[in-house]
């Protein structure tokens, strides 16, 4: 067997592609159950977020259940297997290991030290485990990555003002803002339609976010810290959306939580628009900005979901500006070189919890000759243990057949005991292997397993 992680990123693929990739909640049961009904896939846990889609699975056959996992993704993107192969990585074992250790930390992350990621890595491990298709060693990877993910973030200072994909698009909107107060400084007026936007400060700009989950909280949250007075928040429910309004509401700062049915009107109440929602195909594009924007009224859309809410066609309109995650790289550049210290600090650790799995997963070798043993001594003590009874006469043995069940059982677990510890503490591969093979020897295990079946 083998652990292996197919998929792409930030780094491999853009948000175009990356969105015919994405799979959301609701369709996570069925790509689970897809992929793991494949001949050479024994198990799966699927992990897709805004900046990544990545398939980790344990395979009997690794190059089959490699080029098996390439034609889901090709089938579920629509993309030709050929185009979409440029744009995929594959990592195998130890490799793939450090791949999760790697993301759960937040090393991987398009914001450096991110900690949004960790809690979608436990809730593709979640669906894993809820959906069947994680099984024995992928839950163990999985909590091992977890761990590494909580070490990196309490012992070192990564995680310390750590930002998120909110709180980037939040740092975007105010640099583009005072990039077009200067150009409006300089020039005495705004250069052009198309990169029209109110030159006035952030705080003083009137904002509307679509989406009231965890991307959307943290966008309230950052835009409330900078000062932002006006803030609409719209939902296709209200419960969330009120939480949102009751949470930070106050402190000079107006929340309104609206139905998505408003959308109109609150587009064209809004100098800044933040999209954060679940929504599979675009909400906002040309046809609908042209019907209820005014003529040349300058409006911002900042894009943080994948698949996006805003379609391309926006950008289009002369007083539109509009910006999509990959454009975060841009705010993302001015903190990394600070946090590259903080990381290698946190790659250590990783590493520590990377070995800590490889030496549990070493231990599997031994797990049949240890079951095997155990099998033959146990159907070994049934057999004496009714002889016995037998010679003793039914009075006797009825009396006290648990004090002599328990005695028998009681010798064979301390004399397996010492060997079956020593096996599985053994580091070294090749004495390791070398006493499987003198265990099985000795007790005739393989001529037995042979005779059994």
């Amino acid at each position: 067997m083998n652990i292996a992680v197919i998929g792409l990123s930030h780094k491999t693929a853009t948000v175009e592609v990356r969105e015919k990739l994405s799979i959301s909640e609701l369709q996570m049961q069925a790509a689970i159950a897809q992929i793991k009904a494949c001949p050479h896939i024994d198990e799966v846990a699927i992990l897709s977020t805004c900046n990544r889609l990545e398939i980790y699975c344990v395979t009997s056959e690794t190059d089959l259940g490699l080029r098996e996992v390439m034609q889901f993704l090709a089938e579920h993107s629509q993309i030709p297997l050929n185009d979409l192969r440029r744009h995929l990585f594959v990592l195998l074992h130890e490799d793939a290991v450090m791949r999760l250790m790697r993301v759960a930390g937040g090393l991987d992350s398009l914001v450096l030290g991110e900690g949004q990621i960790l809690s979608q890595v436990k809730q593709a491990h979640k669906l894993g485990q809820q959906y069947q298709g994680v099984d024995r060693i992928l839950n163990r990877l999985f909590k091992q990555a977890i761990t590494a993910g909580k070490r990196v973030r309490t012992e070192t200072e990564i995680g310390t003002g750590a930002v998120s994909i909110s709180s980037a698009a939040v740092e975007l909107a105010q640099l583009k803002v005072q990039e077009q107060a200067r150009l409006a400084d300089h020039d005495g007026h705004l250069a052009n339609h198309h990169t029209a936007v109110l030159s006035k400060p952030l705080e003083e700009h009137r904002v509307a976010i679509l989406g009231a989950g965890k991307m959307a909280r943290l966008l309230v949250q950052h835009l409330v810290s900078k000062g932002v007075k006006e803030i609409t928040i719209l939902n296709r429910s209200r419960p969330r959306a009120d939480e949102l309004v009751r949470q930070f509401s106050g402190n000079g700062t107006t929340i309104t939580a609206r139905l998505m049915d408003d959308l109109s009107p609150a587009l064209q109440g809004a100098d800044i628009v933040f999209t954060s929602t679940s929504a599979t195909s675009p909400i906002i594009d040309r046809a609908l900005l042209t019907s209820v924007l005014a003529p040349q009224q300058p409006l911002m859309l900042i894009d943080i979901s994948v698949p996006r809410n805003v379609h391309a066609d926006v950008e289009t309109l002369p007083q539109v500006r509009s910006f999509n995650v990959d454009d975060l790289k841009e705010v993302v550049a001015q903190n990394y070189e600070s946090r590259r210290q903080m990381a290698q600090q946190a790659e250590a650790l990783l590493e520590e919890e990377a070995e800590a799995f490889d030496a549990w997963w070493q231990t599997l070798e031994t797990v049949p000759t240890i079951s095997s043993l155990r099998d033959k001594v146990e159907t070994i003590r049934e057999q004496e243990l009714e002889k016995a009874l037998s010679r003793l006469g039914s009075e006797f043995a009825e009396k006290h057949q648990e004090v002599i069940e328990a005695l028998t059982r009681g010798i064979v677990n301390k004399i397996l005991h010492d060997p079956m510890v020593q096996l599985r503490a053994q580091q070294d591969i090749e004495m390791r292997r070398q006493a499987i093979k003198t265990l099985r020897m000795l007790f005739n295990l393989d001529t037995e397993a042979i005779s059994q079946g």
